[in-house]
């Protein structure tokens, strides 16, 4: 039996867990956030598949925005923003 590793968005990471992004899910047609195709945003800064990212913190309160590594560089996503990038959690400590 195989087990699959579970899959979740970045926003239910936890701080201090690390993932690698699966992909991010497109928004309906002609649904932008200010005009801004926000998932080509998110691939442009980095959020590619395969990329690894770690959560660094969350803001208070209510969780917002939250704090991402990815690569060398750190982002201030807002949690809708985060919903929208499926990630694989690592389960191994680094």
């Amino acid at each position: 039996m195989t087990l699959v590793p579970p899959l979740m968005t970045l926003d239910a990471l936890a701080v201090g867990q690390s993932g690698t992004v699966l992909h991010i899910t497109p928004l309906a047609a002609g649904q932008t956030e200010d005009g801004v195709d926000l998932p080509r945003r998110l691939m442009e800064l980095g959020f590619v598949p395969g990329e690894r990212i770690r959560m660094l913190k969350r803001g208070i309160p209510g969780g917002d925005p939250l704090a991402i590594k990815v690569g060398n560089a750190t982002f201030a996503l807002r949690r809708f923003e985060a919903a929208l990038i499926a990630i694989q959690p690592l389960t191994q400590p680094e």
